[in-house]
């Protein structure tokens, strides 16, 4: 009698477990969780611990520990709407009361009485709150990726094309939107031979969302004006005055670079408006630093700028940045700094843009390691092939 096997799948539980973790993990290795969990945790104590470095301890150091402590409490606790503080404190209230029964003797015999189990009831409420904080994550996050979207098409997509000229930008904002803005503008002239390139990297004072909305105030202002005609200076000087209507009696300013190219000779007009003070590295490995310019729009309405000329010749690199590049830290609280940046370029000065941006990025990921980011990184490399 011929026998028939039965073929049976391999431990199926093992394989369901398996992919309940992926798709929790979303196929991260435990290194990768690892390094993330530790970028969220010093961002939320980060967070949390705002103002801590104010509070005037004094005594023991267990009374010095319990108002830090004390402290921090207060600053979690305050962050969650006032019927969200009182479940908390009821949840933790319940979790640390002793549960259980009790007994009692009545006569000879002894009877047990079963109480509510509070520490369940406790862990219960806990789970409520966690409900509720990430519901309102997640419609925030939700809004924030619209937004992140809108001011993605805020932003020049490919890199304009200039016969003898590469362009590279890039930014990296530390949170979903950014206030750090780049742009490449061609303003046309009477004739193909007068028209010129506008560059622009721009800081708006601050992040998130304040400091993303301004940036697109400040990208349409710029945007209108730069299709006028008017000079680099009464270009900026526009800037100024539209920002100031808009900065929250000068709280709101925003930092910029706007540099004006004339692609047939090199000649480059500039205004630097408070900004990091960009490298002009020349082919023979010379630096200039074109600091040329004023305060920071948004500060003063009639505030004068003084406009720089310089030159880019052939092998000439042109290296605008934000603050968030030169002052990145890694966990030592140890700046990136300038220095290293100069370095860099030097190093790959015989490279294109694009593959020179990548190598800052590179860089910049490895010298911080896990720290969180703390400012919006962006970069606009032009270079004069």
């Amino acid at each position: 009698m011929a026998s028939s096997k039965q073929t049976v799948s391999p431990r199926p539980r093992f394989k369901s477990a398996r992919q309940f973790w992926l798709r929790v993990s979303e196929g991260l290795a435990v290194s990768q969780l690892w390094s993330q969990f530790e970028k969220d945790a010093r961002s939320s104590y980060r967070l949390y611990s705002a103002g801590l470095d104010d509070l005037q301890t004094k005594g023991s150091l267990p009374r010095r520990g319990w108002q830090i402590a004390k402290a921090l409490f207060w600053a979690i606790l305050e962050k969650l709407t006032p019927a969200r503080r009182v479940l908390l404190l009821l949840a933790l209230i319940l979790l640390f009361f002793p549960g259980g029964g009790f007994t009692y003797i009545n006569g000879d015999k002894h009877v047990e009485v079963q109480g509510l189990d509070l520490h369940f009831w406790g862990g219960l409420l806990m789970f409520v709150v966690l409900l509720l904080e990430l519901a309102d994550r997640v419609v925030m996050k939700r809004d924030l990726e619209i937004a992140k979207d809108i001011q993605a098409w805020l932003l020049p997509g490919a890199p304009l094309q200039i016969p003898g000229y590469q362009i590279a930008y890039a930014t990296r904002p530390a949170n979903t939107v950014a206030g750090d803005y780049y742009d490449v503008i061609l303003r046309p002239g009477r004739e193909p031979s007068a028209d010129r390139i506008l560059f622009v990297v721009a800081d708006v004072a601050g992040k998130s969302i304040p400091a993303a909305m301004l940036m697109a105030t400040f990208q349409a202002s710029l945007r209108t004006l730069s299709t006028s005609g008017v000079a680099l200076a009464e270009l900026v000087a526009g800037v100024n005055r539209y920002a100031c209507s808009n900065s929250a009696g000068g709280n709101r300013f925003t930092t910029a670079f706007l540099a004006e190219l004339d692609p047939a000779t090199g000649n480059v007009v500039y205004v630097n408006a408070g900004h990091n003070v960009p490298i002009l590295r020349k082919k023979s490995g010379a630096m200039e630093r074109l600091e040329a310019g004023g305060i920071p729009v948004g500060i003063l309405a009639e505030s004068a700028y003084q406009v720089g000329t310089t030159r880019l010749e052939r092998g000439d690199w042109l290296v605008i940045f934000t603050d968030g590049v030169v002052e990145a830290v890694n966990g030592k609280d140890q700046e990136y700094g300038e220095a290293a940046l100069i370095r860099l370029v030097d190093r790959e000065s015989g490279s294109a843009p694009a593959e020179l941006l990548r190598s800052l990025l590179a860089e910049l990921d490895g010298y911080v390691g896990n720290t969180p980011q703390h400012d919006d990184i962006t970069c606009l490399l032009l270079k004069r092939t």
